[in-house]
């Protein structure tokens, strides 16, 4: 833009020297309102390129961050998709471990109340087992002495009628 500007200025500045000076004012207003103009035109016409340029850059630095934008949208869904199966097996396992913790609490007390009930049950087996051991040792007691009284009685009528004889 410089060299451009410096140009326009020096075509001035030699136009003015190489102007005979019998130019009129009003030609050398002309002719300064010329060159002032494509002094103006070529700065315009540098101020458009570099527009263009800038546009340019900002255009291809755009198009690179849609694209890594979507590089990393694209990752980022798979790293959701890697955590969301997970997830998902973890919080339904996490849930039937809730549930089944839910339903051992009243089962463990269940148990340990069934549990003291069969002990208390198998005391009282065990208390009438002993007991029904002990009558059957009398029973046979019992019955062993009453057959010696029997066979003693019996011996005493053999006698007798051994004896009447």
């Amino acid at each position: 833009m410089t060299t451009q500007v410096e140009q326009a200025h020096m075509t001035v500045k030699v136009k003015n020297s190489s102007s005979p000076s019998h130019m009129t004012k009003e030609d050398r207003d002309e002719e300064m309102t010329r060159s002032v103009l494509a002094a103006f035109h070529a700065r315009e016409e540098e101020i458009e390129r570099r527009k263009i340029e800038v546009r340019d850059k900002v255009q291809t630095q755009l198009g690179r961050v849609e694209e890594e934008t979507k590089r990393l949208a694209l990752i980022r869904e798979e790293l959701e998709g890697l955590h969301d199966p997970m997830r998902k097996e973890v919080a339904i396992v996490r849930k039937r471990i809730d549930i089944i913790n839910r339903d051992l609490k009243p089962l463990g007390i269940t148990c340990q109340k069934k549990e003291k009930e069969y002990k208390e049950a198998l005391e009282a087996f065990t208390d009438k087992n002993r007991e029904k051991g002990q009558l059957i040792a009398k029973l046979v007691e019992l019955v062993t002495e009453s057959e010696k009284m029997r066979l003693k009685k019996l011996e005493e009528l053999s006698k007798n009628i051994d004896s009447l004889h």
